[in-house]
């Protein structure tokens, strides 16, 4: 049964970090998160973690975290465990979530744990990308800034996880506005799992073939990765077409009269007629 977004409880979650590798040595020195469901806040999570390591003067530039605030700072070995129950069966959230999601698998494998396979995961950058195109930049700050947000942006965890959680708020408005309610398509849209996504997909292409072999039309409803407008199309499709990772139905669009390539992942609704 397909959820609503409003159903599911979601962790928004920020890091702060000794500097950019993780691959390098770099650590999480802070991290922090809100879980919730709908409106209504369930719990939040807030801890500076002791690296056993120096912050890097760029590192410090941005959050000014200093090396006596970290001294009696709990071990990761002591944070991981609680974070990983703070966040069991959310949806995890991240701005720019591949950053920070690097830097938490890294921390969990350095205590001898694996990042839960349970735990879906969007990136709220990619919702700001494919909701407002054609923004000159997206930092939070300035995606904050463009949707009536006045919060300055601290680069502490906390205040940051809070800002975030106002522009997916505000993002998640605009998507409700255009009828996109349902989790599954949320997740096709902005998710970064491999196989929740690949599950999603092959659902959809599995529906495509159907239609190439019987010869009939396909009707659709699209979210244009141009405009963010949605729009519903009966398409004859032709064929599934793959690029850089991508999959994309190519066919002809009876709305525009024209061959036209449409976005797996940007199909919100397909069905056979």
């Amino acid at each position: 049964m397909h959820k609503n977004i409003e159903e599911i409880e979601f962790t928004i979650f920020d890091t702060e970090t000794t500097g950019l590798e993780p691959e390098s040595g770099d650590r999480i020195v802070e991290i922090a998160g809100i879980r919730f469901k709908g409106r209504e806040r369930i719990a939040t999570f807030q801890t500076l973690v002791n690296p056993h390591r120096p912050i890097s003067s760029g590192a410090f530039e941005v959050n000014k975290i200093t090396p006596d605030m970290l001294q009696e700072a709990p071990e990761t070995g002591d944070v991981m465990p609680k974070f990983l129950d703070f966040i069991h069966d959310s949806c995890l959230c991240s701005y720019n979530a591949t950053f920070d999601l690097e830097f938490l698998k890294n921390e969990l494998k350095l205590t001898g744990k694996d990042f839960p396979s349970n735990n879906a995961i969007v990136d709220i950058l990619k919702m700001a990308r494919r909701i407002l195109p054609g923004l000159e930049r997206y930092s939070l700050w300035f995606v904050a800034d463009k949707l009536g947000i006045k919060t300055a942006q601290k680069h502490r965890a906390f205040s940051d996880v809070e800002l975030t959680l106002n522009v997916f708020n505000k993002l998640k408005e605009m998507l409700q506005a255009k009828g996109i309610l349902d989790f599954t398509n949320f997740l096709s849209l902005f998710g970064l799992n491999s196989q929740f996504l690949e599950d999603i997909n092959n659902q959809k292409l599995a529906k495509i073939q159907e239609a190439m072999d019987l010869g009939v039309k396909l009707k659709i409803k699209y979210l244009s990765s141009c405009d963010a407008s949605v729009t519903e199309r009966d398409v004859v499709p032709k064929e599934i077409r793959q690029d850089k990772n991508k999959n994309y139905l190519v066919g002809y669009c009876c709305l525009r009269n024209e061959e036209r390539t449409f976005r797996i992942d940007g199909i919100l609704h397909i069905e056979v007629v």
